[in-house]
């Protein structure tokens, strides 16, 4: 198969990356603004996106704003933020129809880019902050989304096992941010903060589609504002991944659940910058990554201990999660077959099927990612987070070179760290 390729133009100091490719019949278009994952700026940068994706200098309503989208073919646009190892980046996205599809369009691609820029860059402001009422109205979802964490106890179980696991490493931090902050933000603070985030932080910008690189770049030169290009930017440096397991921590929560959550937190030392990365993540597959894997096998199909069990990692981080809903009486018997995967792993017994539909099955996965726009564009950003970019072309062989005793010296890093349960309040009957 042909891969998709990015070029990357210098706006000054933004990044701009371009696919341009005919695959696709919509644009799609990207902005990652990066930041230090702190407990000062977190909530601050949670709520950054959903304020501005409120309305714009021009589209001073959301219902403005959402009719202008809607006069573009019905674009769609977002706001949100995430956090890859030490770093959380605010994310913004849109997609455009493409012209050539359509009769008698207007200039789409301008339109949508020009739009897309406002959104970020010229918000609605009064008095030299932000709407209030905009900035009211998101506080309010944001705490809402905060306080709901523990309604989803597949979600709160796993941000208790990253909270235990990585106290006092800023990673710890929610993505979220914290409730008990938001009320001290008010719409003055917030749009100073924002005017320091425009002005320092690393930015990406992505566009995906049957576009022309010259026509796209002169778009964002022009849209993309002059003093934001010019700006001096901090790099946020990648966070070194190694840590040393004195003892394994063992926490239990307990809240009215029907069903007990098992999560088991693991060190690899090994990050998306490392050449051992490709070992590590056909790691991942066999352990709990896939139907095929070891845990699925074990845990819930032989000894139908478990409703689910995998396990995923954290490439930034360095990180390996196991994440099992389990019944109570059947927790801790479920933690020594888990336990008994990591040791059959460490002491290489992994059968060549394992390792072959692994290889497919990852690679399959991989690939199918290059037939959607934002997972292209994910895929990308996170190679260039990395510092190391690699494509995927080398990964995916990377992958196929792969053995049985690369995946062994994996295993010999791995390092079980937190086991947490979730479990119901004492004296229940489960």
């Amino acid at each position: 198969m042909s891969f998709a390729t990015f070029q990357t133009v210098s706006l000054g100091n933004i990044r701009l990356h371009l696919c341009p490719s005919d695959k696709f019949k919509t644009t799609t278009l990207s902005a990652f603004i990066t930041n230090p994952l702190q407990a000062e700026t977190v909530t601050k940068n949670a709520l950054l996106p959903n304020v501005l994706v409120r309305g714009t200098n021009t589209y001073q309503t959301t219902v403005a704003l959402r009719q202008k989208l809607n006069e573009l073919y019905g674009a769609g646009s977002f706001g949100d933020v995430f956090k890859r190892g030490e770093r959380q980046v605010i994310q913004f996205g849109m997609d455009l129809a493409n012209e050539t599809y359509l009769q008698n369009a207007p200039s789409l691609l301008e339109e949508g880019i020009q739009l897309f820029c406002e959104i970020i860059l010229d918000p609605f402001v009064e008095n030299n902050q932000f709407y209030t009422s905009f900035v009211e109205a998101e506080k309010k979802n944001l705490k809402q989304k905060i306080d709901s964490l523990q309604d989803d106890k597949i979600r709160y179980a796993a941000e208790r096992c990253v909270q235990t696991m990585c106290e006092g490493e800023p990673y710890s931090l929610f993505n979220y941010g914290n409730a008990n902050d938001i009320q001290a933000i008010d719409a003055k603070s917030l749009y100073s903060y924002y005017r320091e985030v425009l002005e320092k932080a690393p930015i990406d910008l992505y566009c995906v589609g049957d576009v022309e690189v010259e026509e796209v770049t002169n778009l964002f030169a022009k849209y993309f504002d002059s003093k934001m290009q010019n700006a001096v930017r901090e790099e946020v440096p990648f966070a070194a991944v190694s840590h040393k397991v004195d003892k394994v921590k063992m926490v239990v929560d307990r809240l009215d659940v029907n069903q007990g959550k098992l999560n088991m937190g693991c060190r690899t030392q090994i990050s998306i910058r490392d050449e051992k990365y490709p070992a590590l993540m056909m790691y991942n597959g066999i352990l709990g990554g896939f139907a095929h894997s070891k845990l699925f096998m074990n845990v819930r199909e032989k000894e139908s201990l478990a409703y689910y069990c995998s396990s995923g990692i954290e490439s930034h981080k360095g990180l390996l999660f196991i994440q099992s809903g389990i019944e109570e009486q059947n927790l801790d018997r479920a933690v020594d077959i888990i336990k008994q995967q990591l040791t059959a792993m460490r002491n290489g017994e992994i059968s060549d099927q394992e390792l072959e539909q692994t290889k497919a099955t990852l690679s399959n996965q991989l690939r199918e990612g290059q037939d959607r726009a934002f997972e292209l564009i994910g895929f990308h950003f996170q190679s260039v987070l990395s510092g190391k970019p690699r494509s995927l072309e080398d990964l995916l062989q990377k992958i196929n070179a792969i053995t049985k005793e690369d995946v062994q010296e994996v295993a010999q890093l791995v390092e079980l760290d937190t086991i947490y349960s979730l479990r119901g309040q004492e004296g229940e009957k489960q």
